[in-house]
């Protein structure tokens, strides 16, 4: 019993050590616009499935100098038996997914170390960062020897302060990349997409000044209420001769604190003037008569900002999205959000994570060729680059955090895991106007413990953005045999009433959706946030055939008669736009590790699907932008 007892508080320890390590510096915004320096290329890597770099044979930790941090290059004997080299080791491609690189890691599911060498020699009165738009899915990273920290979740950025570790000449960056999974995890063990493991977006040197413009926020303010009369008409008057109000904030960092801050818009002549108090914050406002963004008119404003020891731009839009009663509103006008849900997998080429501008665009192209005006981001964050095309292409987007289907509820960490990572979402992406729906959760339980989950995630969207709405992917269920609602308690915390729904694909066949009618005792905007079924690519048969193209295009033909009789419907993303991988399908010949509910196959063939949702936007965008 005494060994089992020291053999399990070794685990323990085990478990533990790498929890220790310090949280990444405070999240920079907007690293487009800054000085860097891209890490991006071939790294060697160590796969080490025993992790065998980090703790030794009793599984406790090892000593850092004797861990895969410390470079061999950094040894003082070189007669020591070392039995690792990386100068030596194989390499992986960052940006990138170990899974689709290598034949053998196709399952892998462990620790995969990273590593490379840059030469970036200090300058006076700059700092340096390390920056990783993501890492899946906990990752620690070390320069020279020295830990750096910890990140856990991955699908979101951050970065760490490097500027009194750098070398002159040759530096040596680790970094630990585990993507196994945990009941304590967000997401947790079981998800229906594939866990790409790796350093899956950019990593790059940021370089600032000394006190730097860290993050910031820039909106229209929110519109007056309408049952204000008299402040109503006010402000229609205001914003006649001198436009709308902008508002935002600015946060510095570094030693200069206090300094005055413009931020301008040169474009409508527009600028406000403040000065950061001693924590290097400050609000602002002013008014300028902008164009507001929307799917017809995406306009973006090159907006500067400038302190006494920094400047950037940023491309910003400006509008107003709204919940009236059970409708959506986008800048004072009724809209239907025409959307599709999409993974962050390459479009073409049989899967692997997605991170170029070219894969963005031939996703969204397939959007616009939907007729679409929205996509849902599903289920995670998806990177900066994916975000920013869809607003200068006019697409709408509903953003989403991995809290699906079970999660370890009543578990404080895994709270604020969750928390963390919505907080690292709306961090980077609060200034795209495109953004109008952030999400907290998808097809999960009524169990002990979720809603107040769900509830403080909402309480935080709406604390960190007050001008979007907040929503989740809830589920349907029956009142009888011939109709359906959504009743789950958080539809009274949420801005829309959002769920999913699978009926003539998981519930019936595809005739069940001539019987069913909906209603709700909630009457806000009814967002149907999936539906459809699945069809292999170029298999025929009959329309009552499953995984045949008939027997899909049947099923929409059906789904779209049924939600066009939904009162307050304001939206739809049908499950999918592309088929994707997952280890949960097993259909040989049929499958294959792949989710086959696309209307886009794997090589970029559309499914007859495909112009059925195209047929029917096309009525919607006519209806809604047509008059």
């Amino acid at each position: 019993m005494k060994r089992i007892l020291i053999t399990l508080s070794a685990l323990g320890v085990a478990l533990c050590a790498l929890a220790a390590e310090p949280a990444p510096y405070a999240q920079i915004t907007n690293i487009g616009a800054r000085t860097t320096y891209s890490l991006n290329g071939g790294w060697r890597t160590l796969v080490d499935l025993y992790e065998e770099g980090a703790y030794n044979y009793r599984g406790l930790p090892k000593p850092l100098k004797q861990t895969f941090f410390v470079d061999k290059r950094f040894f003082d004997d070189e007669t020591k038996l070392v039995e690792y080299d990386f100068d030596v080791a194989p390499l992986l491609q960052v940006p990138g997914d170990w899974n689709t690189q290598r034949a053998d890691l196709y399952r892998y599911e462990g620790t995969v170390w990273y590593r490379t060498l840059f030469e970036r020699p200090k300058q006076p009165g700059k700092r340096y960062f390390v920056y990783f738009g993501a890492a899946n899915y906990a990752s620690v990273a070390g320069l020279n020897g020295t830990i750096l920290g910890k990140h856990v979740g991955g699908f979101t950025p951050f970065n760490y302060e490097i500027t009194g570790l750098l070398r002159e000449g040759s530096n040596s960056l680790v970094v630990k990349v585990d993507n196994r999974r945990h009941v304590q995890d967000v997401p947790t063990t079981t998800y229906d997409w594939w866990n790409y493991g790796g350093l899956t977006r950019d990593v790059l040197i940021v370089e600032t000044p000394e006190t730097f413009i860290r993050d910031y926020c820039i909106r229209l303010a929110k519109p007056v209420a309408p049952a204000d009369a008299r402040a109503a008409k006010k402000e229609a008057a205001l914003q006649k001769k001198q436009g709308e109000v902008i508002e935002g904030w600015i946060q510095l960092d570094g030693p200069q604190a206090s300094q005055t801050v413009t931020v301008a818009i040169p474009e409508l002549q527009a600028s406000a003037q403040v000065v950061t108090d001693e924590k290097g914050f400050a609000r602002f406002s002013f008014r300028a008569k902008v164009a507001r963004w929307s799917p017809e008119n995406p306009k973006l404003y090159e907006v500067k900002l400038s302190t006494q020891t920094d400047e950037m731009t940023d491309r910003v839009g400006f509008r107003i999205i709204e919940a009236r009663g059970n409708e959506l509103w986008l800048n004072g006008k009724k809209i239907f959000c025409r959307g599709i849900c999409i993974h962050e997998e390459k479009p073409l080429g049989g899967g692997g994570r997605s991170c170029t501008e070219e894969d963005a665009r031939t996703l969204l192209g397939w959007v616009k060729e939907l007729n679409g005006n929205f996509v849902r981001l599903a289920h995670y964050p998806h990177n900066e680059t994916m975000i920013r095309t869809a607003e200068e292409m006019g697409i709408m987007v509903w953003s989403e955090i991995p809290v699906y289907w079970h999660i370890d509820w009543n578990n404080p960490d895994t709270y604020a895991n969750a928390v963390n990572q919505l907080t690292e979402n709306i961090t980077r992406d609060r200034n795209r106007a495109n953004i109008i729906i952030w999400s907290v959760a998808n097809e999960t339980p009524l169990v002990p413990g979720r809603l107040e989950f769900l509830t403080g995630l909402i309480d935080k969207a709406h604390e960190l953005d007050p001008s979007r709405l907040v929503s989740a992917a809830m589920e349907k269920e029956y009142i009888d045999k011939q109709t359906v609602t959504c009743n789950d308690p958080l539809a009274e915390k949420v801005d829309l009433m959002s769920f999913n729904q699978y009926i003539g694909w998981y519930d019936g066949d595809a005739d069940k959706c001539d019987r069913v009618n909906w209603t709700f005792a909630v009457k806000k905007p009814v967002f149907i946030s999936e539906f459809g079924g699945g069809a292999l690519a170029g298999r025929h048969g009959d329309k009552y055939q499953r995984f045949t193209e008939e027997n899909q295009e049947y099923l929409y033909q059906k789904a779209v008669g049924m939600l066009s009789r939904i009162e307050g419907l304001a939206g739809t993303t049908p499950w999918i736009l592309k088929d994707f991988r997952s280890p949960k399908r097993f259909l040989t010949g049929i499958q294959d590790d792949y989710n086959r509910k696309g209307l886009v196959s794997e090589t970029g063939q559309k499914k007859k699907a495909f112009g059925v949702m195209q047929n029917w936007y096309a009525q919607l965008k006519e209806q809604y932008e047509g008059r």
